[in-house]
């Protein structure tokens, strides 16, 4: 049987940053991004919902986040689900929490200077585009008749 397990996402950084190292010495930043929904309810009213999405990356990614990135910050994160158990310490009870483990992170601001491309999959926005991009756009070119 078939499995996936890929996320894409758009939104903005909720709160500042905090870059801390684990005892191996590698890098880990966890914050929150805020994504906004509209949509018009039964009685054809405009509505607005905010998902509050927790995401986590490592290393050097995990870095020039904090380098590049504050609160407010819009940002494109590829990445996968990943589940968190654990047992509360004071009632004994089981906690769980879902977070998006970041893969690739686009930054989608201007601010900061927009050198910042590395090889963990950290880039801007503006780059050219990816393989994958480049040929959706030249596929497009080939069907277009003139």
């Amino acid at each position: 049987m078939a499995n996936a397990n890929k996320v894409i996402l758009i939104g903005n950084i909720t709160r500042d940053l905090e870059l801390r190292y684990i005892p191996g010495g590698q890098a880990v930043i966890e914050f929150t991004i805020a994504i906004n929904q509209r949509y018009k309810d039964k009685a054809g009213q405009s509505q607005e919902k905010t998902d509050f999405i927790p995401i986590v990356a490592w290393g050097k990614q995990a870095e020039l986040i904090k380098q590049y990135l504050s609160k407010g910050s819009s940002v494109y994160i590829e990445g996968r689900l990943q589940q968190d158990s654990w047992e509360d310490k004071n009632d004994g009870t089981k906690k769980s929490k879902l977070k998006v483990v970041a893969q690739q992170v686009q930054f989608l601001d201007r601010a900061k200077g927009q050198e910042a491309a590395d090889k963990d999959g950290t880039k801007w926005a503006k780059e050219a585009p990816t393989k994958s991009a480049k040929t959706e756009e030249e596929n497009l070119d080939e069907e277009i008749p003139f």
